[in-house]
């Protein structure tokens, strides 16, 4: 394998030894010494909305990710997506608790994740689609990886400590969901007919979704030159990116999927309310 290769050059720049570890695996508290007060320069509604709606993207990406348990082609792929989605629930973890902190919802966490419906919630809607078949499910992780890294990379620079910590330590983790999915869309998309087919399919039904990830955080150039570099190593065509959102899941406009995603993610909690584990 050639150090030029493309998923090894798209971790260039964030080499760290613990990026492919799951959230929580580790010793190294995030929020360690970080003051928890907001700044007077920080908009409060405006933090707890971005942390919410961050939070929001995570989990439900995270659920996602964990359908894939018993299902993933290899038992090797079935721990790699188990970790990155345990990388995104210790972020949703973190901007729920930081989101309480801003605008004092009382029950934390678990009150943002357990005992919201569906229109209170504010991930994109990409998120929430159906995984499909696993060319699917790495289009959609390509996609919003690269995506959510740029995002948190402008937020490691944010004026509130705590969500400029908490982007810090997701920039690891992205880093390595994004060359995870890279590796699979060239793999599959110079790998068999059958699998190349399969590939462009799935690159073809995630591209529309971009106009709302951009309109909901504009990183169009970062983006879009990450998956040109990686569909163009697949020998894969993008399709141009929409110039607009056709719907937006951050003004609580979903899909028909997000609701039976919920009352499965939420059918335990929502049955012992008082429940302590």
């Amino acid at each position: 394998m050639s150090d030029d290769h493309v998923y090894l050059s798209l971790a260039e720049g964030h080499d760290d030894s613990d990026a492919r570890w799951a959230f929580g695996t580790g010793f190294e508290d995030p929020l360690y010494g970080v003051s928890t007060a907001v700044p007077e320069n920080v908009d409060r509604a405006e933090l707890a909305a971005c942390c919410l709606a961050l939070a929001d993207d995570a989990l439900v990406t995270a659920q996602r990710l964990a359908e894939w348990t018993t299902r993933a082609p290899e038992l090797e792929e079935e721990v790699a997506l188990a970790n990155i989605g345990l990388d995104l629930l210790g972020q949703a973890r973190l901007l729920y608790a930081r989101c309480g902190q801003v605008d004092g919802t009382a029950g934390g966490e678990d009150a943002y994740a357990y005992f919201r419906d569906a229109d209170d919630f504010r991930n994109v809607r990409l998120a929430e689609l159906p995984n499909g078949d696993f060319a699917f499910s790495m289009a959609r992780l390509l996609v919003f990886s690269s995506w959510r890294l740029a995002h948190f990379e402008a937020l490691a620079g944010s004026a509130d400590p705590v969500l400029a910590a908490i982007a810090a330590k997701g920039v690891k983790e992205l880093t390595y969901h994004r060359q995870y999915a890279a590796e699979w869309v060239v793999r599959l998309g110079d790998g068999t007919e059958e699998s190349h087919r399969r590939m462009q399919a799935a690159i073809d039904q995630v591209a529309p979704h971009l106009g709302e990830l951009f309109a909901a955080h504009e990183a169009r150039t970062e983006v879009l030159a990450v998956l040109r570099q990686v569909t163009e190593a697949a020998g894969l065509s993008l399709p141009d990116a929409p110039p607009s959102a056709a719907g937006s899941g951050r003004e609580g406009d979903h899909t028909e999927h997000l609701a039976p995603l919920l009352a499965e993610l939420q059918s335990v909690a929502r049955a012992h309310p008082e429940a302590t584990w």
